[in-house]
């Protein structure tokens, strides 16, 4: 038989428990969270520790509890924040086995009692809630997200109808959290040459856009085995976005495009 083992320090272990409600305190009145905890300048490995949140002392989100969490009971818990409005995309993270933004994620949606939280998964780890982005963002500007002509530059703007301004919703609206693309289990398999949802809906929006005029090249450029057609429909990224945004239709558009052009 096949016997599979996991790296050194990927195994996650029982860490502590931190802040305990006293014996015979109101149970509706605390909320058990269970954290991911790793700090890779330790030789330990990741582990759980268990808070108890007072939620009459927070408020109702997910990001409330961790911020009550690190300045009341643990300040070395790390974690992005920012907007605390669902528009930045700092706080991307995996909540109750969901991808999702903890800004906009209500406690009371957490499906058991006890609220698991994970960094963004299949990403490496700087430390505890933190993901290293730094190849999601590489691929991101790999498709050139900016306006290109050739035509000259306009005195004031370059020009769009209501009707082509449309076809940009939906697309645009995108915060580049990684929700989609960490989701995906494509992009788990073959994130170093596919580019994944986030950077693909990114794509069509430049594609889409009726002001741009290297449409050619930019189709040329996702003209690859992996860097787009590495998409099984499996439309994970279609359900993890917090945004409510369809990243599966998109590259769908992208794959209609390139059998259009090709006759």
């Amino acid at each position: 038989m096949v016997e599979f083992t996991l790296p050194k320090n990927s195994k996650v272990q029982k860490g502590k428990e931190w802040n305990p409600p006293a014996s015979g305190a109101a149970t509706d009145r605390w909320r058990e969270y269970r954290v991911y905890r790793y700090d890779p300048d330790l030789p330990d490995n990741p582990r759980l520790d268990t808070y108890w949140v007072d939620m009459n002392e927070c408020g109702p989100m997910i990001l409330d509890a961790l911020l009550w969490i690190k300045n009341t009971i643990d300040a070395t818990l790390t974690f992005r924040r920012s907007c605390r409005e669902g528009v930045c995309g700092s706080c991307s993270m995996n909540i109750d086995g969901t991808n999702t933004l903890a800004c906009t994620m209500h406690a009371e949606e957490a499906r058991g009692a006890v609220i698991a939280i994970y960094p963004l998964p299949h990403l490496p780890v700087i430390k505890d809630l933190v993901p290293d982005m730094t190849h999601f963002f590489a691929q991101h500007r790999a498709i050139e997200p900016w306006l290109k002509t050739d035509s000259p530059t306009p005195q004031k703007e370059w020009r769009q109808s209501p009707e082509d301004r449309a076809k940009l919703d939906g697309l645009y609206e995108c915060i580049l959290c990684a929700c989609c693309s960490t989701a995906c289990p494509s992009y788990w398999w073959n994130g170093d040459r596919y580019l994944g949802p986030a950077v693909l809906l990114q794509a069509e929006r430049w594609v889409e856009d009726s002001r741009d005029e290297r449409t050619g090249e930019r189709l040329d450029d996702l003209e690859d085995p992996f860097r787009l057609y590495r998409c099984h429909t499996i439309l994970n990224c279609t359900k993890a976005c917090p945004k409510g945004l369809n990243p599966a239709k998109a590259i769908a558009s992208l794959k209609r495009k390139m059998v259009e052009r090709a006759g």
